[in-house]
């Protein structure tokens, strides 16, 4: 491995652990924020939604902006957005400002996660599973110890921390990413473009009716317990409809449903990758809940036990990288559905005196399955889809992520409405079990779709 490809590798895994870091830490300040700005929970979790909509919306949209207009400019400017964001987010005088801040936050950091991977597919020609396990790391890292750092930091200054926390990973990975990842290649264009041509090139009516469907659909899931949630939920429908049938249209559409079509393993890998991320992280949401709430564990036991779950995912991604540079993605991600299955399983038999020990075995499985799934599922998107689309193909792949993360959070919320329960747990294993069988039964039709002949 040559200093350019260790320092690419390192620059991209820097950036991309801001998202799931900065995703997972805020949920042990929400009590703080909550003193510090005089508010309810339902209000202070919004800084929980606000950032994985406004991730979800921005994924496509900034990678497809990076195959128009390069993945290192792309890059490094979401560094600057993050670093802008982490700095102003200490001084909000209320709640709305801080909201504000953390939206551009996920913007930012969308920016940098959503072209990170497509940096990879451009410029790493060699052992790219090795190099996706070695940023899985990275994110598996920041997702799991997230929670205990932002602790940790809360507790030594308060909430203000955990954004400035951002700063020094943010230089690291800039510094890095300006000495070693390639220039972008000039792109092809006829001239200037005016204002039209140039609202025109980047879709912005396309961008419009993405962002603002995906926005009212989610925001509708989102609030499934008040009167008004289906309406909204519904325009959300409307809106995206419009948006795929302007598509076909589009000159340059920001979601190039044609060329996609074309490569029919990029759709279905993102349908898989919802629903791994629906599956971990309604394990990662209700547990902790179940866990206080009806075996009265204190939020530092919790925290402890919640480790497996990241150190079973640490501890599959280096192992997954060098099996599927041998194997193919294929093999890993079998054994992933099955760890999905036996963790789903292990869920429905786990009862109110179930040894402690049962718990961190189902927190391994769904761990080292998530491991697995990031890295298999990575390459698997990389096999089926040209170099020409990366950026997008990865945006819609991160995008996925943050679907399956939103649906998590309303079936926990259908399921537990009266509170958390050894016979809820047992109804939310029966249905993450259905969720792991249609998943590893996809797995057959990934393999029967041929991996597209792509150049490099």
């Amino acid at each position: 491995m040559t200093i350019r490809r260790e320092g690419l590798i390192a620059a991209v895994g820097l950036g991309v652990m801001l998202n799931p870091l900065n995703s997972s830490m805020i949920a042990v300040a929400l009590t703080r924020l909550q003193g510090a700005f005089g508010v309810g929970y339902s209000e202070v979790s919004w800084m929980i939604f606000v950032f994985y909509i406004a991730s979800a919306v921005a994924q496509p949209v900034m990678g497809r902006l990076s195959d128009l207009f390069g993945a290192k400019k792309i890059f490094l400017g979401g560094l600057m957005v993050a670093s802008l964001s982490s700095l102003l987010a200490p001084l909000s005088p209320s709640l709305g400002w801080l909201l504000a801040f953390r939206v551009t936050q996920a913007v930012g950091t969308s920016m940098v996660s959503s072209v990170g991977f497509a940096l990879i597919r451009l410029h790493v020609s060699e052992k790219q599973a090795g190099a996706l396990a070695v940023v899985s790391v990275f994110l598996s890292g920041a997702a799991a110890f997230g929670p205990a750092l932002g602790g940790v930091l809360i507790h030594a200054g308060d909430w203000p921390v955990i954004f400035l926390v951002n700063l020094p990973l943010i230089a690291a990975s800039f510094a890095l990413a300006l000495g070693v990842i390639p220039r972008d290649e000039p792109r092809p264009r006829a001239g200037v473009p005016g204002l039209r041509g140039l609202l025109a090139l980047i879709d912005a009516r396309g961008i419009l009716l993405f962002s603002s469907g995906l926005v009212c659909f989610l925001v509708g899931l989102l609030s499934v317990r008040s009167g008004a949630w289906g309406l909204l939920a519904w325009a959300g429908v409307v809106l995206l409809g419009l948006f795929f049938w302007a598509e076909r249209g589009a000159a340059s559409p920001l979601i190039p449903l044609a060329t996609l079509g074309k490569f029919p393993r990029v759709s279905l890998v993102n349908f898989q990758f919802l629903l791994v991320n629906l599956l971990t992280y309604s394990l990662f949401f209700g547990f902790p809940a179940y866990l206080q709430s009806v075996r009265h564990l204190n939020p530092l036991d919790t925290g402890l036990l919640m480790l497996s779950f990241g150190l079973g995912s640490l501890a599959a991604a280096p192992l997954a990288g060098g099996w599927i540079e041998r194997s193919g993605p294929r093999p890993s991600l079998v054994l992933s559905g099955l760890l999905l299955l036996s963790g789903s399983v292990g869920m429905v038999a786990l009862g109110g005196d179930s040894a402690l020990g049962w718990v961190v075995l189902i927190l391994a499985a769904f761990g080292m399955a998530a491991g697995l799934t990031n890295v298999g599922l990575q390459t698997a998107l990389f096999q089926g889809s040209p170099k020409e689309i990366a950026g997008v193909a990865s945006g819609l792949f991160l995008t996925s992520r943050y679907l399956g993360t939103i649906l998590s959070s309303l079936v926990l919320a259908l399921l537990f409405t009266q509170g958390f329960s050894t016979q809820g747990l047992h109804v939310l294993g029966l249905v993450l079990a259905g969720v792991a069988l249609v998943f590893t039964t996809l797995l057959l039709r990934l393999g029967r779709i041929r991996a597209s002949a792509v150049s490099d």
